[in-house]
């Protein structure tokens, strides 16, 4: 059955007024979100390089040995101070070792001589020598001994990897180093191991 020509004309008009009606509702804003454009990023500063590392020594099993070493960063070298007790009187071999690694009971797990060069061993001052060459400090006769020098083979910094000693080891031994004799001077068993990380500076 046909609907009324009155009802569809009724229809027709109404659904113009909602077309009508949808066009003139005005468009809905945006979000605050979306109106804001997206913060960029800001880039990530490189980490700042340590300007001072230390080593806290602890000795090798019932000894006694301990003390602490620092290095400072200069503008020509790496200054070292040492500070070690317990020590018999007399010179006993100072050097960096390979490994950051004093777990072993006879500290062997620190490995030989920090040596990225493969320099022949020898003495603080010498032209070559290993990285790890640090010579020898010497304990008065309560068995203290301090040490102060500039180590120009050595550095601290990142950017001087294969000469840094960060994550490396210092050992102190037994016997005096005799700076010449390969590998390691004759310095004897090792009294005391620590493992160089960077210090606090302020």
């Amino acid at each position: 059955m046909n609907a009324p020509k009155y009802l569809v004309a009724a229809s027709l008009c109404f659904s113009f007024s909602l077309a009508v009606a949808f066009a003139q509702e005005p468009a809905a804003k945006p979000t605050e979100s979306a109106a804001k454009p997206a913060a960029k990023s800001e880039p990530l500063e490189p980490a700042a390089e340590p300007g001072k590392a230390i080593a806290i020594l602890h000795p090798a099993g019932d000894g006694k040995v301990a003390g602490t070493v620092t290095f400072v960063e200069e503008a020509d070298g790496v200054k070292v101070h040492a500070e070690i007790t317990g020590l018999t009187p007399g010179k006993h071999g100072f050097h960096i070792h390979e490994f950051g690694d004093c777990s072993a009971p006879d500290l062997a797990s620190a490995g030989g001589h920090f040596n990225p060069t493969n320099s022949p061993h020898a003495g603080p001052d010498a032209s070559e020598r290993h990285e790890g060459d640090m010579g020898n400090i010497e304990a008065d006769v309560s068995g203290k001994a301090t040490l102060d020098y500039l180590d120009h083979h050595i550095s601290i910094l990142s950017a001087k990897d294969k000469e840094s000693v960060l994550g490396r080891s210092v050992i102190i031994h037994a016997k005096a180093d005799d700076l010449k004799t390969q590998p390691s001077g004759d310095a004897g068993g090792r009294l005391a191991c620590g493992v160089i990380g960077v210090a606090k500076t302020k």
